[in-house]
């Protein structure tokens, strides 16, 4: 009950999810920051995202570092968000 008020007072993970790939993609403010911090302190499933994100992102530098043209189609993209989406669904 208490993990449930809390993400909706601080983030939910709709929204939680959209900073990590914001802060990846550039800064976020110092606020939106703590309320990110705060929420993967009690979101295991954000957590869990976070990780993955993490691990994607290593894989992504390491083949733009050599040089290899990366192709993504949208429909892997969208596939991607589907299945973490339903993650998500508590």
């Amino acid at each position: 009950m208490l993990k449930k008020i809390i993400h909706i007072l601080f983030l939910p993970c709709s929204e939680a999810t959209l900073l990590m790939e914001k802060r990846n993609a550039n800064s976020i403010s110092p606020k939106e920051n703590w309320k990110l911090s705060m929420h993967l302190k009690i979101c295991k499933w954000c957590r869990a995202y976070k990780e993955k994100l993490e691990i994607l992102d290593d894989i992504l530098k390491r083949k733009l570092s050599r040089e290899e043209k990366v192709e993504i189609n949208d429909s892997e993209i969208q596939s991607f968000k589907d299945k973490m989406v339903k993650n998500l669904d508590i």
